[in-house]
């Protein structure tokens, strides 16, 4: 079988077992088994089957039996472990990912592997003393953490001695953070590929770590990914069940789910941020070098005329409005934990550094050998503790600017170290500030090693072997398990705002109504729903719920307008006009509403009341002339076409549209002036561009004409004499 054949049967085995459809499943599994040619498979599929059949016909025979639950979730169990087993083996030898060329490796090692490993992390870590700095000893070290982390992504199911070799490994005292935090991501990784409860089980004790904050947040992060990854099937395991219930009774847990759920949410702008930079920002500022680089009074300015206060030349090129207002946007994204990073780096992750899979989910380690190795002979240490303590740059992030550093020439790389040495101290205390007072800690963390896991997903060189995780909802608080601790009216409203300020509607939406299901009685709610359906196209629903939210509060403006609003799009301007006109006795004079009751009566025909409207916004509004071309077509249908002719003649000295040349020939059409009808409709047509999209909005006015006293066969006539000239 090829590798998408054996993964589709995989994925339908898991829906079968999704829907408790267990024969289908074990039919299907047949199919795995053939391509194997294995008998163990076959015989763990045999004794499936018949306790499988036996459970059943104790159950129809009606034998009280207090077991069955407890088979019946290990029958689901052991029908998806096999199913796992089955792919991986298939896989193995006709797919060419990068895992299971990696397996071939590291993954069929025999579990003495994780116990030599363990034995050496021992011999060097087991006695209390001082911290290793031999350069030798710690690349040995290097070089057996990326052996470990190889080894566990690898591995499928670990038994008892490879769990025991780890879990020695991981409470190993004097251990190094940088192995810990690999474990945790290897786990991570391996866990997206093939479920196996000792791995999770592995995760919680990290996650339970008492050693360091970064260990305990990449484990639970990983423990979310995978309860995301497999949600129907989590609950069948006990012991995950047991192990979050405890977890959730320590301080503070339910206020880091939401912030890594949050945070998880917040990478969607990530592609959406560097797009805008690209777009946006680069430009910008590529205008503001070329004034500095052709203006000489801004540049090589002497040191004593340089004050306190900014030239005022410069002041005027920074009072940039779009570009105050883009930088701006940007400082408010990175407050809340945006990742504004992502552009600055997308290119800086071809070292050879970064061929080392492992090497992405790497704590940032100042003692790291290849730092030390390729320092090029300058003082790294204050650029080192800058990089240590910036709170955004991810690990990944901050080896790129290290490696790039070293890249310049000397004297540049000499000018920004110095730099660097200078601001250092000054940095430094910002820098402590900002994670006291925005941050603190521990979101710093999560906000890190998330950007960590969304550089390796975008941008490992080897990606397209890996199901990129950033491509899914992850919206964990529709989870099962992990409902009980997301799902409170703080996580959902947390949740569902931030959808709604950056455009994710059917999300928020989704989040807003299990809120108004708990609170039946907030305006505020029904109106962000209406808001979400009215964004998403969904007129009828969004008008209900404006109508429920001013039931509730009959004295929001807001809602008001919206419910008008709705009510026009449906093509009901009779029951909009109500709206429109209570909402002006609260508003008296807001000239687009003025503008909408006149349409609404143009609309109904009342063409009277539509040009007092439209006459009241003209005469308070000298400078828009927003209700020109309103009044022009108005007096056109009131049959006053000189009124009509006038208004289009101002608005043809402005900017015409094609729409107003074709209304300016109708005027001139019922006025009998042919020629100056015949030009307008020619203009109309060079603007649109297509003789037939003319015609198909001159026919969308045809009753209009025939009403105003054009006959049918003059409306002919005129049509051929435009194709002749046209056509000329």
């Amino acid at each position: 079988m090829t590798e998408k054949e054996i993964n589709d049967i995989s994925d339908s085995i898991k829906i079968n077992l999704q829907k408790r459809e267990l024969k289908s499943a074990f039919d299907a599994l047949e199919q795995l088994i053939a391509g194997t040619q294995q008998v163990s498979y076959q015989t763990r599929l045999d004794e499936l089957r018949q306790t499988y059949k036996n459970m059943l016909r104790y159950r129809f025979d009606g034998i009280s039996d207090p077991m069955q639950e407890q088979i019946y979730r290990n029958l689901l169990k052991s029908a998806y472990q096999l199913n796992d087993e089955l792919r991986i083996s298939s896989l193995t030898h006709v797919s060419h990912r990068n895992y299971f060329l990696s397996r071939n490796s590291y993954g069929l090692s025999h579990g003495s592997v994780f116990k030599e490993i363990s034995d050496t992390f021992s011999t060097l870590f087991d006695q209390e003393g001082d911290e290793i700095d031999d350069s030798s000893t710690k690349q040995h070290i290097e070089e057996l953490e990326n052996r470990l982390f190889f080894n566990v992504w690898c591995a499928d199911n670990i038994h008892n001695e490879e769990t025991n070799a780890i879990q020695s490994i991981i409470n190993l005292p004097r251990v190094p953070l940088t192995t810990s935090c690999l474990i945790a991501s290897a786990l991570t990784l391996s866990l997206q590929e093939f479920f196996d409860e000792r791995k999770m089980l592995l995760l919680f004790d990290l996650a339970d770590s008492k050693k360091d904050e970064q260990i305990r947040i990449r484990a639970l992060v990983g423990i979310l990914l995978t309860l995301y990854v497999y949600p129907d099937r989590m609950q069948l395991y006990t012991n995950v069940c047991h192990r979050l219930a405890a977890m959730a009774e320590t301080p503070g847990f339910t206020h880091m789910l939401r912030t890594i759920t949050l945070r998880f949410i917040l990478s969607r702008e990530t592609e959406k941020i560097a797009q805008k930079i690209q777009d946006e920002i680069i430009p910008e500022m590529r205008k503001i070098s070329s004034h500095f680089t052709n203006n000489p009074n801004l540049l090589d300015l002497p040191s004593e005329q340089i004050g306190e206060e900014m030239n005022p030349e410069w002041e005027k090129l920074f009072a940039n409005k779009y570009f105050g207002k883009k930088m701006e946007e940007f400082g408010q994204m990175q407050e809340e934990g945006a990742d504004v990073m992502h552009y600055t780096f997308i290119h800086l992750k071809s070292f050879p550094f970064f061929m080392n899979m492992g090497n992405w989910f790497l704590p940032f380690d100042s003692k790291h050998s290849i730092l030390n190795s390729i320092s090029n002979g300058f003082d790294k240490s204050n650029l080192l503790d800058m990089l240590i303590q910036s709170p955004v740059m991810c690990d990944s992030d901050k080896y790129s600017l290290y490696f790039s550093i070293l890249t310049l020439p000397e004297e540049a790389r000499k000018a920004m170290v110095g730099q660097f040495n200078q601001e250092m101290g000054e940095m430094g205390e910002q820098i402590k500030e900002e994670l006291n007072t925005k941050f603190n800690k521990a979101e710093t963390i999560v906000s890190q090693y998330i950007q960590d896991l969304y550089r390796f997903y975008k941008l490992y060189p080897l990606r397209n072997n890996f199901k990129d995780i950033f491509t899914f909802s992850l919206d964990f608080y529709n989870i099962q398990l992990l409902k009980p601790y997301l799902t409170d009216e703080e996580s959902l409203t947390t949740f569902a705002e931030y959808y709604l300020r950056k455009n994710y509607f059917a999300e928020a939406l989704s989040l807003y109504s299990l809120l108004a299901g708990q609170r039946q009685d907030s305006d505020i709610l029904f109106q962000k729903m209406g808001y979400c359906k009215q964004m998403l196209g969904n007129i009828e629903g969004a008008l209900n719920d404006y109508l429920h939210a001013d039931l509730l509060n009959s004295e929001s403006k807001w809602v008001i307008r919206h419910i008008a609003n709705c009510y026009r799009t449906l093509k009901k301007p009779e029951e909009a006009l109500k709206y429109y006109l209570r909402y002006e006795t609260l508003v008296p004079d807001n000239l687009n509403i003025q503008i909408s009751i006149g349409n609404c009566y143009l609309e109904l025909k009342n063409y009277e009341e539509a040009l007092k409207r439209y006459f009241k916004v003209d005469y308070l509004d000298t400078e828009s002339h927003k209700a020109w071309r309103p009044m022009a077509w108005c007096s056109f249908m009131d049959k006053k076409y000189e009124q009509a002719h006038n208004y289009y003649q101002k608005i043809i000295r402005e900017q015409p549209t094609a729409q107003d040349l074709l209304n300016a020939g109708h005027t001139e059409f019922a006025l009998g002036d042919f020629p100056k009808a015949i030009s307008f409709y020619l203009q109309s047509i060079k603007e649109i561009g297509s003789f037939d999209e003319f015609f198909s909005q001159f026919e969308q006015d045809k009753s209009d004409l025939l009403s105003s006293g054009i006959s049918q066969a003059d409306i002919y006539l005129m049509l051929d004499q435009l194709r002749f000239a046209y056509s000329e």
